[in-house]
């Protein structure tokens, strides 16, 4: 409790890593609490990462994480792999109180905890994570060309997938468990006019079926008779929605009604001074590892003109 850091980044997914190599190359040897499980966010768990800047050839999640990792802690960012249990954020100095039992102080925090995809929960999905399932179709859709694809949701996410995969996959099928969709009406005319998506409603995937290697099927069921059907499917793209991991927070940050953190226009404010949020937790529209990465850079740089503003406030 004796050491007052000057930052905290709290995450380390793409947003956590990147705050981490601009304030440390900026002096301020910042502390990242990386996590006890996952350290390195949703990309660990990614198989080809294709569309990230520099690598022309791709590269594997977990690499792409280590890489961030080694490069943060190369200007000397300290890694703690635990997970914060509660943080009081309301003072000039923050606490962040971890589940081992840690506390830290800083000046400044830096949230970039991310999100986590919605799963189905049902057979055959963790066992075909990555080798047919997946939850973003512009990282994976590429890899589906020429084959049948299952899309399952109701809301404009599914919809937009549903119609950037109608460009690669043999066939779209997009299932949704009720007759009334959660999306905009534009986007239900759009799915509705594309000759290359064929629509199931009132229809729930019972089960996600493969050969032990890749997927080749999915079992879906009527909710309302109860009928089971198996259609053909390589990939099953599940768009059932994002959760922000904002839980810890026990309401310090203002959340909006999903529970992402409000930030103020393009910058990485929070209603908290000396707290910014980064990444997937506060971005409920783009997702995606290189935006994550960019407002990371824009916390950071937040970061360091709250520090200032705190050095000249001591000076006067």
């Amino acid at each position: 409790m004796s050491e007052i850091r000057d930052v905290i980044i709290i995450g380390s997914g793409p947003a956590g890593y990147t705050a981490a190599i601009y304030l440390g190359r900026a002096g301020l040897k910042p502390l990242v609490i990386a996590g006890a499980l996952t350290p390195g966010g949703q990309l660990v768990n990614t198989t080809e990462v294709e569309n990230f800047p520099g690598f022309p050839d791709g590269v594997l999640g977990p690499d792409l994480m280590e890489a961030m990792q080694r490069q943060a802690e190369r200007f000397d960012a300290e890694l703690v792999y635990d997970d914060v249990e509660s943080v009081e954020l309301d003072e000039t100095i923050k606490t962040v109180r971890c589940n081992g039992g840690d506390v830290y102080r800083a000046r400044a925090v830096i949230v970039a905890t991310g999100s986590y995809y919605r799963h189905l929960d049902v057979p055959g999905e963790e066992e075909y994570a990555g080798k047919g399932v997946s939850y973003c179709a512009t990282c994976d859709g590429f890899f589906f060309r020429g084959k049948p694809i299952v899309v399952v949701g109701g809301g404009d996410s599914a919809m937009e997938e549903a119609g950037f995969l109608s460009r690669f996959g043999s066939s779209v099928t997009l299932l949704h468990r009720r007759d009334q969709f959660r999306a905009s009406r534009i986007m239900i005319d759009r799915t509705m006019e594309n000759p290359a998506i064929d629509v199931m409603t009132n229809t729930v995937v019972a089960s996600i079926n493969g050969d032990g290697k890749a997927v080749t099927s999915v079992t879906v069921r009527d909710v309302n008779t109860g009928e089971e059907r198996e259609l053909d499917a390589n990939g099953v793209f599940i768009a059932a929605g994002q959760i922000p991991q904002t839980a810890f927070l026990g309401g310090a940050l203002t959340l909006d009604d999903h529970g992402y953190i409000v930030v103020a226009g393009a910058g990485t404010s929070t209603n908290v001074p000396g707290v910014f949020a980064a990444g997937d937790c506060a971005d409920p529209v783009y997702q995606q590892a290189i935006s994550a990465a960019g407002t990371g850079c824009r916390a950071a740089i937040d970061v360091q003109t709250y520090l200032e503003s705190l050095a000249e406030e001591a000076d006067a």
